[in-house]
């Protein structure tokens, strides 16, 4: 079992930069692979970014390819999302997930464990 708390949400302006976080406790966290996923009002869960157990192996969805970041640091059992040059369609509330497994996947029913969320407002 693995528990799993996002913080770092929040209101910023368009062009504007948030770090999300992802603290993970309980067994072993740094053996999961992780992923950000969102989900705005009305709209379908959808991938975001993965990372693989050491980090090695790391996917972007096409539409914040060269905006977001992921990274972890698994002494901390926390894994980031660095959102840059955000836009109004990127508001949403952010989820983490991990599931049991080497490498990530960017479906999210191939993941075990979610976060609650945090929300995430970008105006215009």
């Amino acid at each position: 079992q693995v528990q799993l708390v996002e913080s770092g949400g929040g209101l910023v302006q368009a062009g504007g930069s948030l770090r999300l976080s992802c603290a993970a406790s309980g067994r072993t966290p740094s053996n999961y692979a992780m992923g950000w996923f969102r989900q705005a009002p009305g709209k379908e869960r959808e991938f975001v970014s993965s990372i693989s157990r050491s980090g090695g192996s790391i996917s972007h969805a096409d539409d914040v390819k060269g905006r977001f970041t992921i990274s972890r640091d698994n002494a901390k059992n926390t894994v980031y999302l660095q959102m840059n040059s955000l836009k109004p369609e990127d508001t949403a509330v952010y989820y983490c997930a991990a599931r049991v497994g080497v490498l990530p996947r960017v479906s999210p029913g191939e993941y075990d464990y979610w976060g609650q969320g945090t929300q995430v407002t970008v105006s215009s």
